[in-house]
């Protein structure tokens, strides 16, 4: 049988009522008693490093769950990582670049309804987290969610009730659960060995524009980050107003080495710098990056890595290399 470690880290899987509303509250051991059936498949060692509503998981926490998986890479044949949902798609697209070409499976898996209770989709999806885990054409790092399996590069939470509260953002899903199997509909082939990375950088603002907005914003980022990912309307772009002062300030922020990345608020499809002229200009910069189809939880996690990792006269090129079908 397989050997897998359970992650537990808290999240609504793991929560209970209390006087302040759900909390994470369940332990590991708890969990498994849910799934009694994953222990016929595979043999389960659990740890907890922490144990958090998702919504306070951030940076620190994913280099832990990273250094975590390295320091017992060789003893286990996977993981698998029980987290709240609500930043489930940032921890998983930060896994993707902090621990790459694993040939093992790095499974992330929640629910929507606390194990604790009696009608839940807990039990299922951490069911299908360890038989997907388990299975010999399993590796890299996913999202195991209602019978689906997304990449952690493509994954977006796109419902915060239903069940299917996952999807994979203009990129297929790797394959579906049925009666504890996963049939592929892609099947990647497996790596020889994972690399491993240590560091993010921190200082990454996510801008989201809004009509009117005013360019004086630069003056906080100025001092504050090292990298930028602009959140444009429709296909991409910045406004000029009556001043031009965004594309001025823009300028003048690349001009101090930062590194800026245009995307769009709209889930699908993807930025086209080169369809309108409010684009165009930024493309004619010639150092502002551009998502496309890059989902914002993978372009985050992406900046963040390449800046902590790689000179800056590397990064336009690293960001624009897929790593695990991130850009198309």
């Amino acid at each position: 049988m397989k050997k897998i470690m359970l992650i537990a880290t808290g999240g609504t899987i793991a929560s209970k009522d209390t006087e302040a509303g759900l909390a994470p509250a369940m332990t590991p051991e708890e969990l498994l008693l849910q799934v009694p059936e994953v222990r016929t498949r595979c043999e389960v060692h659990a740890v907890q490093p922490f144990n958090l509503d998702s919504t306070n998981v951030y940076s620190r926490h994913w280099l832990g769950l990273a250094r975590l998986i390295e320091d017992n890479y060789a003893e286990y044949d996977g993981f698998v990582i029980t987290h709240g949902t609500d930043t489930m798609a940032y921890t998983a697209a930060a896994l993707s670049y902090l621990v790459q070409d694993s040939p093992k499976p790095v499974v992330l898996t929640g629910s929507q309804h606390s194990a604790y209770l009696r009608d839940t989709d807990a039990r299922t999806n951490l069911a299908d987290a360890f038989f997907y885990c388990a299975d010999d054409g399993a590796s890299g790092v996913n999202i195991v969610f209602d019978g689906r399996v997304i990449l952690g590069t493509r994954a977006k939470k796109t419902r915060t009730r239903s069940y299917n509260a996952f999807s994979s953002i203009d990129f297929p899903e790797l394959a579906f659960l049925r009666d504890g199997r996963p049939v592929y509909y892609l099947r990647e082939e497996k790596p020889a060995a994972p690399r491993f990375y240590h560091a993010l950088d921190e200082r990454v603002f996510v801008l989201k524009m809004v009509p009117g907005m005013h360019a004086d914003i630069f003056d906080y980022l100025e001092g504050h980050c090292d990298g930028l990912i602009i959140e444009s309307f429709g296909s991409g772009g910045l406004p000029h107003y009556e001043d031009d002062e965004f594309f001025v300030r823009l300028k003048s922020f690349l001009a101090k080495g930062k590194v800026v990345v245009l995307t769009t608020q709209v889930e699908r499809e993807g930025s086209a710098l080169d369809r309108y002229e409010v684009g165009r200009r930024l493309l004619a910069c010639g150092d502002v990056l551009e998502a496309r189809s890059m989902t914002l939880e993978s372009t985050f996690a992406k900046l963040m890595w390449l800046l902590a990792n790689f000179p800056r006269g590397e990064i336009g090129a690293r960001f624009r290399s897929p790593v695990r079908f991130d850009i198309l």
